[in-house]
């Protein structure tokens, strides 16, 4: 019997290449989004200067040459670093939408308490990064401010759909709406962003206590 016949055919080995590749393309995958997940907790404690590559491969416990790999240059990294964080947070308002089972008003204020939780963890120093970097990378990344002005715009166009949905379902009051749902989902996004900076600065959940007061007597609740 010829010794070929035991031997697999190429159409046996091809697949176990094919499964090999996606493989590797996994690993690939889950080795970038570990290098933004431990960073970007490094940077929401640190901020972004401050932080470092260095620091920021030290606790992910990654090789320089792979961080490259991942991310041509500093700034493609932060872009990325960015866009991780707005996917997950945007994908929380989504799920906060979706509940179908609440008002809108009631919708409105699970995001709201939720903001509050996040910004005054971690003694008050919070975990949003658009309170943390705004200012600091705007200046030293064209990249990253876009980002920042994408994510922020997505984050009000949510915030407007919560808004929407009180006003149409009858839970809004009639005169929460002063001009536009728009204007006022972006009202009530500055007031809370603004409240959060003097929330860190002064290291007390005051300023955002305030907020969440005017915001309840702004939707009745």
């Amino acid at each position: 019997m010829s010794l070929c016949r035991h031997l697999p055919s190429k159409s046996w080995r091809r697949p176990v290449y094919s499964c090999y590749g996606s493989f590797m393309a996994s690993k690939e995958s889950d080795t970038r989004q570990h290098i933004l997940d431990v960073a970007q907790e490094v940077i929401a404690h640190s901020g972004y200067a401050a932080s470092g590559l260095t620091v920021v491969l030290k606790h992910a416990a990654v090789p320089k040459g792979s961080f490259y790999h991942h991310f041509p240059s500093k700034d493609a990294f932060g872009e990325a670093l960015m866009k991780n964080y707005f996917r997950t947070y945007l994908t929380t308002m989504d799920r906060i939408i979706a509940d179908t089972s609440k008002t809108g008003t009631e919708r409105t204020m699970d995001y709201w308490q939720w903001f509050y939780d996040v910004q005054t963890a971690d003694d008050c120093q919070g975990q949003c990064l658009v309170v943390k970097l705004a200012a600091e990378v705007s200046d030293l990344s064209e990249a990253m401010r876009l980002e920042l002005v994408d994510g922020t715009s997505q984050i009000i166009d949510r915030l407007e759909k919560l808004l929407t949905i009180a006003r149409d379902d009858g839970s809004l009051p009639a005169g929460a709406v002063q001009t536009t749902v728009r204007e006022l989902a972006q009202s009530q996004y500055d007031s809370w962003l603004g409240a959060s900076v003097l929330t860190k600065v002064q290291r007390t959940p005051e300023p955002l206590q305030r907020a969440m007061a005017g915001t309840r007597r702004l939707l009745g609740v």
